[in-house]
């Protein structure tokens, strides 16, 4: 299998809003579908941003069912269907195909600290599970191990496995894995702030944490790169830094909820252990809001009153 041509451009790592402790769909189909309106290429519910850690299988679940319900067929949908426990990762796989997701994005197995063999093996064994596209999710600052170029090219020749989130903001890895695996593996740069550098390099788009709150700057970014105006794209990039940096001040979701909130999108709450942005934080992402174009005047005033 080779990946759709549509799983390029700038696709939300989306987060999954909470209401009194609950999961609040409706402010998640509404995200959604503004996600669609603004430009992005495609979906990724249930990640790292999604707080998939705290959900129970029936929220991540019920979470990947919403989003394509909402998406229409819009936009592809790449579900998170990760876990340290391989069976977990195949029931979460199996179950986001057989409500309709176009793919699966796979963290690698965190904590356990697997060899590069269990690695494999565990790919290998989500691979022959499901007939859907699997993304691999390298993020090692997380997951505490890093799948080697070698490992991933011999996943690559499973019949699902069609290409990286690589977030181990090492640009030069998008070079090394375009050598080993060719260009027709696809890569999306799994780090926002050197997502046009990986673009650079052969990437094919960015799962991004901004794009939940700027996502038409996001996929103005790409669409620059794809027409190849490369000045264009660097001018949006230069918006974008000062969100790029102050979303990731704290941890990435607590920034991204926290300037979906003060934009009106969504209640700003989040599950232990993780906690809501601080003030300092939140007043650096206003800025950067408005300096990315992200977040008109009118809009600012009437969410400050």
């Amino acid at each position: 299998m080779r990946a759709p041509k549509n799983f390029r451009g700038s696709m939300p790592a989306l987060v999954t809003p909470f209401r009194d402790g609950a999961f609040d769909e409706a402010a998640f189909r509404a995200l959604v579908d503004w996600q669609v309106a603004s430009g992005s290429s495609g979906l990724v519910p249930v990640g790292t941003t999604g707080e998939s850690p705290t959900l129970s299988h029936a929220e991540h679940k019920r979470v990947v069912e919403a989003c394509v319900a909402e998406a229409r067929g819009r936009v592809p949908v790449i579900a998170g269907a990760g876990s340290n426990n391989t069976a977990e990762a195949v029931d979460l796989a199996r179950h986001a195909e057989k409500v309709g997701a176009d793919g699966v994005l796979v963290v690698t197995p965190y904590y356990n600290k697997p060899t590069q063999e269990g690695l494999f093996l565990h790919f290998k064994a989500i691979d022959a599970a499901i007939g859907i596209p699997i993304v691999i999710y390298n993020i090692p600052p997380r997951s505490v191990i890093d799948m080697s170029v070698d490992t991933m090219a011999r996943c690559y020749e499973l019949k699902n496995v069609v290409g990286v989130k690589d977030a181990t903001a090492d640009v030069a890895r998008i070079s090394r894995q375009r050598m080993k695996m060719g260009p027709d593996f696809v890569q999306f740069s799994g780090e926002d702030m050197t997502a046009l550098a990986c673009m650079a390099a052969g990437a094919h788009g960015c799962i991004s944490v901004v794009a939940n709150s700027a996502p038409r700057a996001c996929a103005d970014l790409m669409d620059a790169w794809f027409a190849g105006d490369a000045k264009r794209a660097l001018a949006v990039q230069d918006r974008l830094a000062p969100l790029h940096a102050a979303t990731f001040l704290e941890p990435g979701v607590a920034g991204a909820k926290a300037a979906l909130a003060m934009m009106g999108r969504i209640a700003n709450e989040l599950r232990l252990p993780l906690t809501a942005a601080s003030p300092a934080t939140e007043a650096a992402l206003r800025a950067a809001l408005v300096h990315a174009g992200a977040w008109n005047m009118a809009e600012r005033g009437a969410n400050a009153a």
